[in-house]
């Protein structure tokens, strides 16, 4: 039950009225029509922007099709009221009963409340994460797994069928300085000194796989030229470093439905069909490219090369996918793997990246417009730096890993449920600033704190109306006469929730799952709002002795706001608290 929706079906149902009546011209295009909670609560419960965008297309003036919709919409019983402002914004304001409903929608669904069928079942595939496997997760892939598997969450809810996908980056040279730095482990486990060289990985995570290699291969490489062992070597090291991230994404909360391996498109034909498929388009030309302005990327070369007219495709220069050597550059493969998820029908496409993998999209879009004909979008998030702080002072580095801080170290500091809402605080394209400190809080300025203290307030009112005798059953509290919630304080918290199905598909329609934490910022403060004003005035406690109907009702609410807060927390993957230690 989205009611902004509700009301703005009413609203183009007067509109079409209007037109039937003379009063607009018939055929009038609404789709710019909004109805949506004004900037200024004191303007009333809902506005609607129709008689301004309307007004050029009809001919006449704002606030004469704002008066004639005002006049038809109070016909409709939900609206107590609908006031003409400025030039023609149309505030309105809705009956208690209204509100109070939410209240009954809220208990009847659980924490499905909110969920839409705005996706119409559209199959999304939402690549994310995809870190190199040469070594621990670090801070930076913990926001990108976060914000990726928030939105994947959001998007399920909102009624998309959605897969998480991680696309391994087994295929390129970094796999071979990783073997090459896990033989030297390998050394060092069978007594010799390791010889890390500038250019190798220094981890100390290192250490385990050399020691694995060794129960694995025995001294069968020792003192072996690298053409011997580098081959298994790099699979096994590889195969471990998975295993390791596999581990890091649960600690994580996060599950991926498919791993997908950069190394399986070579010599298999895919790389070379996703290639063809550009050339039958008129695509693929040899070409020598201008030099760049600015820092020049390491796959030009000034000489001929085969290369992709991405430009045609709404990109700025075209692409190198082959170098002069015939070897394939970076972005080849990467153009298969796409290739490959539009063979598997995916409706659209998301892939979210590293701020450093800006230059990447405007290629990749161009790529998946040629090879779907233009029929997938393809949608490319970048995500901002985080930058850690203790102390007052930035974090250290993690000794393990050698040149940054793990996801591990993050997960073990402060728990997976305070690092994934912190991670979700700020659009994904903002930076954002991860305090050890702040974020164990116990105050207001925590949104974590101040979002579970007010679930935990729920499940402990509920607790104590237990004890009393009270039943506090979904079921028992439906029923409860809810028109008793009838003071100001208790309508805006219902205000609040009715705005949760309107969010939902807000945050999903603009890939947004920060909105998601926004908005159970502020129920929660609505809710802790209303509890602190019970302390001032008793008829807005939740247990009214001698007056079990409005207990009920009052507990009604309460258990409603802790669906809504449940909800919003199962979208960001963050489990309620019932009790604050």
């Amino acid at each position: 039950m989205n009611l902004f929706s509700d009301i703005r079906t009413l609203v183009i149902s007067c509109l079409d009225a209007m037109g039937r009546s003379g009063t607009l011209p018939e055929g009038l295009d609404f789709a710019q029509v909004a109805v949506e909670p004004p900037r200024d609560v004191a303007h009333g419960d809902m506005a609607t922007n129709a008689a301004m965008v309307l007004a050029k297309p009809a001919g006449q003036k704002p606030r004469e099709i704002a008066d004639a919709l005002a006049a038809l919409l109070q016909q409709d019983p939900r609206i107590a009221a609908a006031e003409v402002a400025g030039p023609g914004f149309l505030n309105l304001r809705l009956a208690p009963v209204v509100w109070q409903a939410i209240i009954a929608t809220a208990l009847g669904t659980g924490i499905g409340f909110g969920r839409s069928d705005m996706g119409q079942g559209q199959r999304v595939n939402v690549e994310f994460v995809s870190a190199n496997p040469t070594g621990p997760m670090h801070v930076g892939h913990v926001r990108g797994a976060v914000v990726g598997d928030a939105l994947c969450n959001l998007l399920a809810f909102a009624g998309y069928d959605v897969t998480r996908e991680y696309y391994i980056n087994d295929g390129g040279a970094q796999v071979d300085v990783l073997a090459r730095s896990a033989y030297e482990r390998y050394r060092e486990a069978h007594g010799l000194s390791p010889e890390i060289a500038e250019g190798l990985y220094p981890g100390e995570y290192l250490i385990e796989v050399g020691e694995a290699l060794k129960a694995e291969f025995g001294a069968q490489f020792l003192e072996q030229p690298e053409s011997v062992w580098l081959e298994a070597v790099r699979n096994f090291a590889t195969s471990r470093m998975m295993g390791m991230i596999r581990e890091d994404l649960a600690a994580l909360g996060v599950t991926m439905d498919v791993y997908a391996s950069e190394k399986a498109l070579y010599g298999t034909g895919e790389i070379e069909a996703a290639i063809e498929q550009l050339r039958g388009q008129g695509l693929i030309y040899q070409g020598v490219l201008e030099p760049p302005k600015g820092k020049t990327p390491e796959d030009w070369e000034p000489r001929e090369q085969t290369l992709f007219r991405s430009t045609a495709h709404g990109d700025d220069v075209d692409r190198p996918i082959m170098k002069s050597d015939g070897s394939w550059t970076y972005f080849a493969p990467d153009i298969a793997y796409h290739y490959n998820k539009i063979k598997r029908e995916f409706d659209f496409l998301i892939d979210i990246f590293g701020a450093d993998h800006g230059g990447y999209v405007k290629r990749m879009k161009a790529a998946v417009s040629a090879l779907s004909a233009g029929r997938v979008p393809l949608d490319i998030k970048l995500i901002q730096l985080v930058k850690l702080y203790k102390n007052g002072e930035p974090f250290k580095m993690s000794k393990r890993a050698g040149t940054f801080v793990t996801l591990r170290d993050v997960v073990e500091e402060v728990g997976a449920d305070v690092t994934r809402f912190v991670m979700l605080t700020r659009k994904n394209d903002a930076a954002l600033d991860f305090d050890f400190d702040k974020v164990l809080e116990q105050s207001k300025d925590n949104p974590v704190f101040y979002v579970q203290y007010a679930h935990a307030r729920v499940a402990s009112v509920l607790r104590k109306a237990r004890d009393l005798g009270l039943d506090v059953a979904d079921s028992a509290l439906a029923r409860a006469d809810l028109a008793r919630l009838d003071h100001e304080v208790e309508l805006g918290l219902m205000r609040k929730l009715a705005e949760w199905p309107r969010i939902v598909e807000l945050a999903a329609r603009t890939q947004e799952p920060h909105r998601i934490a926004a908005y159970l910022s502020e129920l929660a403060a609505e809710f802790h709002g209303l509890w602190n004003r019970g302390n001032d005035l008793p008829a807005l406690r939740f247990v009214q002795e001698g007056d079990m109907a409005t207990t009920a009702a009052k507990l009604a609410l309460v258990r409603a706001t802790g669906v809504a807060i449940s909800a919003g927390l199962a979208i960001l993957g963050v489990t309620p608290v019932e009790e604050m230690r």
